[in-house]
């Protein structure tokens, strides 16, 4: 799709917080590289696994063979306040190990400063020494499949609530919880991870720099003022961060508050928590894990707080657990369990034995229409990652038909536009990170031009509502996709010019029964 229009917005595309220092190369590598076999700790150096906003991970091995990790905090293009924030991130990630010992706490075994005057790009920079994992759970969401549960989602949830409510039950709130954050060792075993900002509560309330991961960060957060020990953290915040990650592990990805950038999302969550929209979860998430995710996701902090995870345990606790969950992880594991199964009113979580079907979407694609059987799974898939119900699978399959008939090798070089969703490669490059693979995204490839195309429509449909738009949104929707938002809202309406347009989209909806 080209935004032919010389008033268009700039296509958008997903940054980082602007809080949070870049520590990787464009390419992914580190700023600098660790030799293989470098002595830290007592622990020898291996292969580069990979990086973050603050640092890069490298493979160790200790003395006796043992495996571990190295997360190197580099000072490469830090500021000194930045290296000084890192230094005391890395020692209270080592603090908070020693003193918060549990089965699914990733356990941190060492911390040093690199002294190393041969090597400027190294000297100076933090190493923390620590288990390690085969995959992250985010590695697990990159390959699932919207609307079926990761597998052993479950089962990794109850492991992860087992931490968390050790952690707060401590006096701990861990500050950036997320799938980066949450590590599978070879057993398959749950550990949080990445203590940097996990800080001890004084009182209700306990203080970190003002850092934090927008898809997985409550509302309040953006509102919080930051003072001179940093922003307020409450363990309502870790509340809110698990029931995200549990939507996401249940519905293979999916985030409650959708839209086309973490940004659109957390203003989505914002919106919700002002009572301005409802929640919408998305309709995969199993019955009895409703209540669960709702809970953890209440508008006001103040009640997701009396539903906080150590509270909802307290309120469990009576509930009799079997031998398997006590050898399994613990007295954290079988309360945990024991509450999560008392919200859901099922029986104790297990690994499913295989994918759930996901259920039908409304304006699902008429068994007997013209949409090609190949595309209606693509086209099905795009529309469940929008939580607006106007983004219809029929509503895509209508514009899909519009602009180019279903034909992948349609073009018009006149416009620049090429492909089933006519896609101008600019714009594309903003939104084709929506298509579920790793590696490189093509315009001409039907199953990343309709992500793609998915999530700008969503976008457009959210960006309308917040201009004020309730009525008609198809076909403003449809409008904007050939324009701009800005355009259709300076309108007041859909713009003349692509009205032939609008109405032969509208026209197939109407015969896909939308």
């Amino acid at each position: 799709m080209s935004p032919t229009d010389p008033q268009a917005d700039p296509p958008r595309s997903d940054r980082p917080d602007s809080r949070t220092p870049a520590a990787r190369t464009p390419d992914g590598r580190p700023p600098f590289e660790l030799p293989e076999g470098y002595p830290l700790a007592g622990y020898h150096t291996g292969a580069f696994l990979g990086a973050g906003a603050w640092g890069s991970v490298y493979a160790a091995e200790g003395p006796d063979g043992t495996r571990a990790a190295v997360k190197l905090l580099g000072p490469a293009r830090s500021s000194p306040g930045q290296r000084r924030t890192m230094a005391q991130m890395a020692v209270g990630e080592l603090r908070f190990s020693r003193r918060a010992d549990h089965p699914h706490l990733i356990r941190t075994l060492a911390v040093v400063t690199v002294h190393d005057p041969d090597r400027p790009e190294l000297d100076g920079a933090v190493a923390l020494v620590m288990e390690r994992a085969a995959r992250s759970l985010q590695d697990a969401l990159a390959t699932a499949r919207p609307g079926t549960a990761v597998p052993g989602a479950e089962r990794i949830l109850t492991e992860v609530c087992s931490g968390l409510t050790h952690m707060h039950r401590a006096g701990w709130v861990h500050g950036d919880l997320k799938p980066a954050n949450i590590l599978l060792m070879p057993d398959g075993t749950a550990k949080i991870a990445d203590f940097g900002l996990t800080a001890e509560l004084e009182g209700t309330h306990a203080y970190a720099p003002p850092l934090g991961s927008p898809d997985h960060v409550p509302p309040e957060w953006w509102s919080e003022r930051t003072g001179a020990r940093g922003v307020a953290l409450r363990p309502s915040a870790d509340v809110w961060a698990f029931g995200v990650i549990a939507h996401q592990l249940l519905t293979g990805g999916l985030h409650p508050f959708l839209g086309a950038t973490a940004r659109a999302r957390s203003l989505a969550a914002q919106a919700y928590a002002r009572g301005a929209t409802p929640l919408r979860l998305d309709q995969a998430l199993p019955a009895r894990w409703r209540p669960v995710v709702a809970a953890c996701l209440a508008a006001d902090r103040e009640e997701r707080a009396r539903a906080d995870l150590a509270a909802l345990v307290a309120r469990a606790g009576a509930r009799p657990a079997g031998p398997r969950r006590a050898l399994r992880a613990g007295v954290g594991l079988l309360v945990c369990t024991a509450v999560l199964c008392a919200l859901t009113g099922g029986p104790e979580p297990t690994a499913p034995g295989g994918p759930r079907a996901a259920p039908p979407l409304p304006g699902a694609i008429p068994a007997g229409s013209d949409v090609p059987g190949a595309y209606r799974g693509m086209i099905e898939e795009a529309a469940r990652r929008c939580p607006e119900p106007e983004v219809s699978p029929v509503l895509l399959a209508a514009m899909l038909k519009a602009e180019s008939g279903f034909d992948p090798n349609a073009s018009s070089p006149e416009t620049g536009e090429y492909g089933i969703a006519m896609w101008t490669p600019a714009v594309f490059e903003a939104w084709g990170k929506a298509a579920n693979h790793p590696g490189p995204k093509s315009y001409l490839d039907p199953g990343d031009a309709i992500a793609a195309m998915g999530n700008y429509v969503c976008w457009l449909d959210q960006q309308l509502k917040r201009r004020g738009f309730t009525r008609d949104l198809p076909a403003l929707v449809t409008a904007a996709y050939r324009t701009s938002d800005k355009t259709v809202a300076d309108t007041g309406g859909v713009p003349e010019r692509v009205r032939p347009h609008v109405d032969k989209v509208l026209r197939y909806l109407a015969e896909y029964g939308g």
